[in-house]
């Protein structure tokens, strides 16, 4: 009796000359959400590679069987920080008793892997291919020098929870909140109390290396990330006259006499990458939405919060390096997010959307609306080898949480 014919799963390098098609109808099929439920569905923009494509590596894999494509995954690699080390300040120091130094604290850094956009077709499912997908993306990791890989996905999906976590070795790491604010048709008033200021690319740079670069998941290359093309600005905001001048004094002298609070943050055009697009919603909910829309354009003096075109194609901005400091930076955070509301308003976004820490005192100040937003958010991490160790952080997986995460825009 012969025995069944053995199905030969081929993983190998996206070719975007002839891979396209067929990675889009992968696409196309696992994002056929349930029936009667609204679903988020994502368009590519024709660029299969486009969440990954401006980090510093990266690489997309296809799982085919035939000539058919049944599967992809991809991954990037970048250097961020995951602990800090308390370091003498000598030059500082404003006398020889080493014991009365300041202590500067500086970041630990480590090289992670992500992992994102993970997809089998529905009629291919359990026959392994996602975990050699896994893996085999994990073995680039490992031949490029990472020590850790991550990924995200939502808490309540369970089939990928399991995959990571029960075959792959993947522990719970952290629980962050991605918050999402729609655009209205008017625009929102930004405090007359606050000043807000548009920082250069190199200024921004020396503000966030010089205060949160032991923020966790800050990236070493963060210069790349903020002369971006796709980066519209980092703003700060301080309370009005606050500064004795109207002007910005650069980051070195405001840092070096802050006023009391202060907030910063960065905003990043997802709508140039990808587009969204909500499906199964109701004709009910699709008519209140609509009925909105059009009371807020036509009295817009009477600032109502209306749905937006959610229902079409849709971009989106994303903040990122969300900190302040002193007992009004939440205030200063709210001042912020109304600004970047207007410029989302003006680039024809749906959302404005953003990603902190669970514990990130300065959520309180984030505008955002909970059906559209999500509280946990599941990081899920793995160390891909055991001859390294910084006697500082030991092994990052097992390390707490803290009050900060950093986000990557480029992986958003």
């Amino acid at each position: 009796m012969m025995g069944e014919e053995r199905v030969v799963i081929v993983v190998r390098e996206f070719d975007p000359s002839k891979d396209r098609v067929g990675v889009e109808d992968v696409e196309r099929r696992c994002e056929v959400g349930p029936s009667g439920k609204v679903s988020l569905f994502t368009d590519l923009l024709g660029d299969p590679i486009c969440r990954v494509r401006h980090s510093p590596a990266f690489l997309m894999l296809v799982a085919e069987i035939g000539e058919e494509i049944v599967g992809m995954i991809r991954g990037c690699i970048k250097t961020v920080a995951c602990g800090k080390k308390l370091s003498r300040n000598f030059r500082n120091s404003t006398n020889n008793n080493k014991d009365s130094d300041p202590l500067k604290p500086l970041p630990i850094y480590t090289k992670a892997a992500y992992i994102l956009g993970l997809r089998v077709s529905p009629s291919h499912r359990r026959m392994g291919i996602g975990l050699k997908l896994v893996h085999q993306m994990e073995d680039w990791f490992r031949q490029n020098g990472a020590e850790y890989s991550y990924m995200a996905t939502e808490n309540d999906n369970d089939a990928s929870v399991r995959l990571f976590t029960d075959k792959c070795g993947y522990s719970k790491f952290r629980t962050p909140s991605i918050l999402v604010n729609p655009v209205f048709a008017h625009r929102v008033a930004v405090s007359h109390r606050v000043t807000v200021f548009r920082l250069s690319p190199h200024d921004a740079e020396h503000l966030y290396r010089r205060r949160f670069a032991t923020t966790e998941f800050f990236p070493r290359d963060i210069d790349s990330v903020l002369s971006n093309k796709l980066s519209l600005g980092t703003f700060v905001a301080v309370p009005r006259g606050s500064l004795k001048s109207e002007e910005w004094p650069g980051s070195g002298k405001f840092l070096a006499d802050p006023p009391e609070s202060w907030a910063v943050l960065s905003v990043w055009n997802c709508k140039d990458v990808f587009r969204l697009e909500v499906r199964g919603a109701s004709r009910v909910k699709r008519t209140f939405a609509k009925t909105t829309r059009l009371l807020d354009r036509a009295l817009p003096f009477l600032r109502l919060p209306s749905v937006p075109e959610l229902f079409r194609p849709f971009g989106l901005h994303f903040l990122y390096g969300l900190g302040g400091e002193g007992p009004r930076a939440a205030k200063m955070v709210r001042a912020l997010c109304d600004h970047a509301h207007n410029l989302a308003k003006e680039g024809g976004c749906g959302v404005v959307a953003t990603e902190v820490a669970s514990r990130e005192p300065l959520k309180l100040g984030i505008p955002h609306w909970k059906m559209l937003s999500c509280d946990e958010d599941l990081w899920c991490i793995k160390r891909l080898g055991e001859d390294y160790s910084d006697g500082a952080v030991g092994d990052w997986t097992k390390s707490p949480p803290g009050m900060s995460i950093f986000v990557d825009p480029r992986e958003f």
